[in-house]
């Protein structure tokens, strides 16, 4: 029956609409040279009722070419969609994508979905292979509800062609197929037996080719050769024939019409050629979330009484906006849709194309060579039971995968490193650099100093003497001599000059001898406490330096005093007296830990190795998951039925073993080449680095499961960096913070992972003590949070 608003019409409008399909036919079979008006027309007998409101039940099938299929068709639903509801964003302005929406797919049969960008066409494919879970409503795909056990969705049962390419770049053709095929769990064999066929179907070139380096068209068949790989039993196709040369998709199409006539195999198929679309057994029209109507093309054309697919669909969105019940869906800007010039009808964005599919008159099917198509030898029919799936595949993370996923997951992460020369040299070479820069800039003594001595005894020459031994001549000269040679003494008349030098940035000090320095220091030797206040003070040596430097300041400030001690105690010692009394009385013996001369290098090194082998984990692995996600590459891979847990463990053990090479090179630079001090044992340092490592790769994943794009992910990396190096205690004390900010700087994942190390390399202490064995403690304390985050992240992105 018709609907009401038709009934209503006038007798004129009524005769126009009976008469237009004749004289438009007319019109179109001159244009394409159709030969045959009843292969588009169809009988008045199919007849269906149409629900504007969310679906209709599904009638006989009809042929592609309006005819009925031969034998009768498989009356069993692949899949069945049942009030299913589904929106993005907060309950006040939610985006109401999926709304009371119905959906009836026969098995056995091709099912073209048609609908403007933005109506929920991709929503609605991606509850059907499992990867997003309705709101309210119920989906049964084969048999089961996808992500239940046995269900085999997602997984192998299922062919899935995104809209994007998502194929990987640095693959060959052969090894793009490898990859899936491993995946679906096919054999090597089978799988080049099945690639050569693909190849010679879809007219692709050589097998060895990047996929990096095809043209458009091209690795858009190579994305439909994956959907076809493993022979499923349900094939989703996105958009399949965009892009495609005429004669290649009506092979595609006839591949598709033969794959389905044992009534085995089903086909949901969106595409933007709207009259393409004539060819499947049934059309579901949707528009704003609802599916206008669910039937055969030519009984869509018949009830409407039009010519074209698109006329129905705007004559069907027509009534539904009259109706009132279209629901208002917040367009971004990629999915704002175009406005129809008929009738005002929002959402009509179709590409009318002007190219007819034509069969043999007899039946027959040919390929592109026009050679007489020959399908492949089928596969053996999966059983759902084998299938590893389970009721969450995003939390089940001790399920035992398979080895060719493992496998296939494995080679993926080595080729597409091994393929980026930039990637290898960032592994490689970026940490021995670091360890070079580091030893050779940090923790050495600062030399060419200048300061500006002003040397009373000097009597205005430039040559100052002294003689060796128990001589009380020329005390000054003596004393300047036992100053640090790396120090460079310029020599002033007057101390004035010598403190401007100081205030123009010439000198880092000023240095003053006075005129009777030798007669009062030994008149202070020999008064002892009886000396004047005018004995002693010019028997000092008086010195002003630039403290704006503090490590600088500090070491001239050393340097100085330890001067004056050895110029003491040599000269005693030359006299016969006692050389201890030129000393301070302060016996430092040799230090139970170190040296008597500590390196800050020593220091500062444990927690330069831990920093640079966390942070170069970050960097490679904060940005992995967002670019397979935006290249709809983790998307295709879990329709595929890799799950959350398979990726993450397989990038594990890739950065694991990068991560041994990484390790290896700096500890080899660092204890070997520049000789920092290791006093513990080799081992125990090696695991805690590596742990490290694998820490910082942990945490490389959690942001990349929470950032959409990629430079919010390097931003986020970059942001953590230098908190983290200066409250982890790497570069200075964490006793010097304030009492809060050193309980902050426990909590750190580098703080007692660099205290365990720096008191295995400059103390020897074993695992066995205390403050050794909680760094390792809290770095797998930080693994293990790191990755169930990560994994709740991805479970709550899934719905």
């Amino acid at each position: 029956m018709a609907p009401k608003k038709e009934a209503t019409l006038s007798q004129q409008q009524q005769q126009q609409q009976q008469q237009q399909p004749v004289m438009d036919f007319e019109r179109i079979k001159r244009h394409f040279s159709w030969s045959d008006p009843s292969a588009i027309i169809p009988t008045d007998s199919a007849m269906a009722a149409t629900n504007i409101d969310g679906g209709t039940q599904p009638q006989n099938a009809v042929s592609a070419w309006g005819q009925p299929a031969a034998g009768p068709r498989n009356t069993q639903a692949a899949v069945s969609v049942r009030h299913a509801f589904k929106a993005y964003g907060k309950k006040k302005n939610a985006n109401q994508v999926l709304n009371n929406l119905n959906m009836t797919v026969p098995k056995g049969t091709i099912y073209g979905l048609l609908g403007a960008s933005g109506c929920g066409k991709t929503t609605l494919l991606s509850t059907i292979v499992g990867r997003r879970y309705l709101d309210s409503g119920e989906i049964f795909v084969l048999g089961g509800k996808p992500g239940t056990r046995g269900s085999g969705v997602p997984g192998k049962r299922v062919g899935y062609m995104p809209q994007e390419i998502a194929l990987y770049g640095e693959f060959s053709i052969q090894e793009t197929m490898m990859y899936f095929g491993w995946i679906f769990g096919m054999e090597t064999k089978e799988i080049l037996e099945r690639l050569q066929f693909l190849l010679n179907f879809l007219d692709l070139p050589s097998e060895k080719r990047l996929v990096k380096n095809l043209s458009g068209g091209q690795q858009r068949r190579v994305s439909f050769a994956v959907a076809l790989m493993h022979d499923p039993e349900l094939l989703i196709l996105d958009e399949p024939t965009v892009g495609v040369d005429p004669l290649l998709r009506q092979s595609i199409w006839n591949h598709l019409v033969h794959i389905t006539k044992a009534g085995q195999k089903t086909v949901i198929i969106t595409t933007h050629y709207i009259e393409e679309a004539r060819q499947a057994h049934t059309i579901g029209l949707m528009r704003s979330g609802h599916l206008l109507a669910e039937e055969s093309p030519s009984v869509l054309l018949s009830i409407y009484k039009c010519i074209s697919l698109e006329e129905v669909f705007l004559k069907l969105s027509r009534i539904q906006s009259q109706k009132g019940d279209v629901t208002h869906v917040n367009f971004s800007k990629m999915d704002k849709p175009s406005s129809s010039q008929e009738g005002g009808v929002v959402g009509l964005n179709f590409h009318q194309s002007k190219e007819v599919l034509i069969n043999d008159s007899n039946g027959s099917i040919y390929t592109l060579n026009q050679e007489p198509y020959s399908p492949p030898p089928a596969r053996r029919n999966n059983n759902p039971n084998d299938e590893e799936s389970c009721q969450d595949c995003y939390a089940n993370l001790c399920r035992v995968t398979s080895r060719g996923k493992i496998r296939a997951l494995l080679t993926k992460n080595m080729l597409r490193m091994w393929r980026n020369v930039g990637v290898m040299l960032f592994i490689f070479a970026l940490p021995v650099m670091q360890v070079i820069l580091f030893c050779l800039a940090i923790g050495r003594d600062p030399q060419g100093l200048n300061l500006a001595i002003v040397n009373g005894e000097m009597n205005n020459t430039e040559t100052c003497y002294w003689e060796d031994g128990c001589h009380f001549a020329n005390l000054g000269c003596r004393y300047l001599n036992h100053l640090n040679t790396s120090v460079v003494k310029t020599y002033y008349t007057e101390i004035e000059d010598a403190k401007a030098a100081v205030r123009r940035g010439e000198a880092w000090g000023a240095v003053y001898i006075t005129e009777n320095f030798t007669d009062a220091f030994t008149a202070r030797a020999a008064l002892g406490r009886e000396a004047d206040d005018e004995t002693l003070d010019q028997s000092e040596v008086k010195v002003w330096l630039d403290m704006s430097n503090q490590q600088i300041g500090v070491m001239l400030n050393r340097d100085i005093q330890l001067a004056y001690r050895d110029f003491a105690m040599g000269l005693l010692g030359q006299c016969g007296n006692n050389p201890k009394l030129g000393d301070v009385p302060i016996q430092f013996r040799d230090p139970i830990y170190g040296t008597m001369n500590p390196s800050f290098t020593d220091f500062v090194a444990p927690g330069v190795i831990l920093t640079i082998v966390f942070f170069l984990a970050v960097a490679l692995t904060s940005s992995a998951l967002i670019i397979e996600r935006t290249e709809g590459l983790l998307d295709r891979s879990w329709v595929a039925g890799v799950s959350p847990g398979e990726i993450l463990f397989s990038h594990v053990i890739t950065q694991f073993v990068v991560m041994c090479g990484q390790t290896t090179l700096v500890l080899i630079f660092m204890l070997v080449v520049f000789g920092v001090t290791n006093n513990g044992d080799l081992f125990s340092v090696i695991v805690l680095t590596l742990l490290q490592g694998m820490c910082g790769m942990c945490f490389g994943f959690l942001i990349s499961s929470v950032c959409e794009l990629e430079r919010n992910a390097i931003q986020l990396a970059l942001g953590s960096f230098y908190p983290t190096l200066l409250l982890s205690g790497v570069i200075w004390p964490i006793e010097g913070m304030p009492v809060v900010l050193r309980y902050i700087s426990l909590c750190l994942p580098l703080t007692l992972a660099t205290s365990s190390l720096r008191s295995i390399l400059t103390r020897g202490w074993a695992i066995f003590e205390s403050d050794v064995y909680i760094g390792y403690v809290s770095t797998l304390s930080w693994i293990l949070g790191f990755l169930i985050l990560t994994m709740l992240v991805l479970r709550a992105k899934r719905g």
